[in-house]
């Protein structure tokens, strides 16, 4: 028996060592004792998960884990941070950070250099596989691991005035029936139109080595395109909230967003409100297809928590269908489980079957290599010049190039 205890004793040290080294997770190692292990766990999460007003998701969660595990006493200590905050929190100094947080797949890359997340293994990736459609699966890997629990897709798709349109499969068919708003000087949505016509970022498939290919007679026809757009009587750029206030005076039909609009614009449009994924548009003759950027939102654990046993099979729970359901009744946050997906509950869900439309079919995985963050502002620039008139049709070619070489170097000069 003292063999026995000892040596697993000693494999819960080494799985404690392992976790604090960021190694990969597998079953919690069992103590043997029967003891009731005294834990304390910080968890980060958006402020709407926290609000009484919304049924507060997090500590729903957190009683719910604790009532399930009497193998553990939890001190629980909760904080705010929204998920696009979490790399610059998390990395300032990790060894002080949550122990489990929500995060976007897209910083998988910063919180990795930091030594600040924990893989996901053995059965947890297994368990994760199952119940996530590849696609997803994918999202949140990198150099072959799994980096975290998904608990929801990200991208975006279109919402219309069903009363104004009765073809929302074509844009241009939309401009000839009614006013369409799109973010065109937002850099997360306009490249939408050149990954539709061939444009590539890092080959598709997180290869830094591959570059971008914003570049060349596609990419500017594209830009030309674009450009004849923006002055299209029927068309309307939002920013700034504009797209729902035009919905809200009529005076715009249709507008591109994401889940956390669909309340507000339930609100506006009441029974005349459709939700869709990305339509085509028609360049040189050819019928391209939109493609939005998507990606995930997942529970991730911090490599140094110090319980990692409890940190762990909580980020599960966090992940699993059980709390995907309460997330979806609570806030509306869409399901990534294929089990809840299924339920015709959820899948009769209009906002569900867009958002789930747009991720398996009208959409790119969002590149999460360190040089995408070259990306965002040579788009964004290239926007605001169609916007302001900067850049034409007598300059396309060489505005489209200087965004491509932009997009390619180290830095924005």
């Amino acid at each position: 028996m003292k063999k026995l205890l000892s040596a697993l004793l000693i494999a819960a040290l080494l799985l404690s060592l392992a976790a604090c080294s960021g190694s990969e997770t597998t079953s919690p190692a069992e103590t043997g004792s029967g003891e009731v292990q005294n834990v304390t766990l910080t968890v980060w999460s958006p402020a709407e998960d926290q609000s009484n007003d919304l049924g507060n998701w997090l500590k729903v969660c957190m009683d719910n884990f604790s009532a399930a595990h009497p193998e553990f006493n939890i001190t629980w200590v909760t904080g705010v941070c929204p998920e696009p905050e979490i790399p610059g929190m998390v990395t300032q100094d990790p060894q002080a950070a949550a122990d489990v947080f929500l995060f976007t797949n897209d910083e998988i890359n910063d919180l990795r250099t930091a030594g600040a997340l924990m893989k996901f293994g053995g059965t947890y990736a297994e368990t994760i596989r199952a119940n996530n459609s590849a696609a997803i699966v994918e999202s949140l890997t990198a150099d072959g691991d799994i980096y975290g629990v998904p608990f929801t897709t990200n991208t975006w798709y279109m919402y219309y005035d069903k009363s104004v349109f009765s073809d929302v499969t074509s844009l241009d068919a939309m401009l000839e029936q009614g006013v369409v708003s799109f973010p065109l000087t937002n850099s997360w949505y306009l490249p939408a139109f050149y990954v539709a016509n061939g444009c590539t970022l890092f080959g598709n498939c997180n290869d830094p080595d591959a570059g971008v290919d914003f570049g060349g007679e596609n990419a500017v026809a594209v830009t030309n395109y674009l450009i004849d757009l923006f002055n299209n009587p029927n068309f309307v750029v939002d920013q700034d909230g504009s797209g729902i206030a035009g919905l809200r005076n009529g005076s715009i039909h249709a507008m591109f967003s994401g889940s956390w609009d669909a309340a507000a614009i339930q609100e506006v449009l009441g029974d005349n409100m459709g939700v869709s994924a990305l339509p085509t548009f028609t360049l040189d003759g050819q019928t391209l297809q939109m493609k939005a950027y998507a990606g995930s939102k997942a529970i991730g654990v911090n490599a140094y928590t110090k319980a990692p046993a409890a940190a762990i099979q909580f980020a599960a729970y966090l992940g699993s269908a059980e709390a995907q359901r309460l997330h979806y009744e609570l806030r509306n946050v869409i399901p990534s489980s294929t089990e809840l997906l299924a339920d015709p509950a959820i899948s009769s869900d209009p906002v569900v079957l867009a958002q789930n439309d747009t991720f398996d079919r009208t959409s790119i995985l969002q590149p999460f290599v360190a040089q995408m963050a070259n990306c965002w502002t040579p788009v964004e620039n290239l926007g605001k010049g169609i916007q302001s008139g900067a850049v034409n049709h007598d300059n396309a070619a060489e505005q489209t190039a200087a965004m491509n070489q932009a997009m390619n170097s180290t830095g924005i000069s």
